[in-house]
């Protein structure tokens, strides 16, 4: 099987490889449903971790396709919205971080309709789910660099309204020695937070911070075994160290919103994607429909 194609796989809204089988009736779909308790843990913490995506095959595969496309002399390396081979600029602390994989090679397009993400997705977000779009995170052994504090939607104002959903997956083991997330449970009821530099200074975003918030910034751990995920809230604040450890930290984010989200801006959404208007919906080739009518039959819509 082919990993890399030549086609911007963005025109294709449905599975072009094997790695995944979408289910064909609603009763399948239930068997991918996160339990009630989950989901009582996400609205109340503001994510809920541990829950496993992938095989140790199809995580193989991505692993192939990242070292494919992490080159910058890839032949479809335009395709990406963003690439930075080391967003942090400082050479003892590399954070690599790009944004349009999916538009590339198969994996990394297909993970977007992996039943198990798509039907936990829309538990969480209560109705159908559009791509907002993926993000790629590597961190090398022993000069890995941080991933600063941060809420997601403060980076993601142009869209409304809040409606939006974070899952974080790892290719590696993700531990707190190879610099693994680390959530502050509750932030979600802080309000929105203005943005730090991603790559920058890990305590950036304390300049923002009330007196009480401050008080009540202790973050904990997320270790995720690979092909392991967690969902977070778009207003949870999370971050992630350095890694000094001797092993490297790989992981792609997927960001979705709910159906019916909005633009909220007329400027340009992500780079390459033509304008949507500001108050129309998001939606066309770059955002695409990832639940279907079997999905919300199962949900109960």
């Amino acid at each position: 099987m082919e990993t890399t194609l030549t086609a911007d796989l963005s025109k294709t809204h449905q599975l072009v490889g094997e790695l995944f089988k979408w289910p064909t009736s609603a009763e399948e779909w239930e068997t991918y449903k996160l339990s009630q308790e989950q989901i009582d843990q996400f609205h109340e913490l503001g994510y809920v971790a541990n829950i496993q995506l992938l095989t140790a095959e199809q995580l193989d595969f991505l692993g192939s396709e990242l070292a494919e496309i992490m080159d910058p002399n890839h032949p479809q390396h335009h395709l990406f919205y963003e690439f930075w081979s080391n967003e942090s600029g400082d050479p003892d602390k590399v954070l690599f971080h790009a944004l349009g994989a999916w538009r590339i090679t198969q994996g990394f397009h297909d993970i977007l309709w992996n039943p198990s993400f798509v039907m936990k997705a829309a538990q969480l977000l209560g109705g159908g789910v559009r791509f907002w779009h993926d993000q790629l995170f590597c961190k090398p052994a022993k000069h890995g660099g941080v991933v600063a504090w941060h809420q997601d939607y403060s980076y993601w104002t142009r869209t409304s309204p809040m409606q939006h959903l974070t899952c974080w997956v790892g290719i590696d083991d993700a531990t707190p020695e190879n610099g693994c997330l680390q959530y502050v449970e509750r932030s979600h009821e802080w309000g929105l937070i203005p943005k730090p530099d991603l790559a920058g200074e890990m305590n950036g975003l304390f300049e923002f911070l009330t007196e009480e918030q401050k008080a009540d910034f202790k973050p904990v751990h997320i270790p995720l075994k690979r092909g392991f995920c967690s969902f977070h809230h778009p207003l949870l604040v999370h971050g992630s160290e350095a890694n000094d450890s001797e092993m490297s930290r790989r992981a792609f984010v997927l960001n979705v919103f709910k159906d019916g989200t909005l633009s909220e801006t007329d400027e340009v959404l992500l780079k390459g994607v033509p304008v949507i208007q500001k108050g129309a919906k998001m939606e066309g080739q770059f955002f695409p429909l990832l639940t279907d009518d079997l999905v919300l039959e199962a949900l109960g819509e």
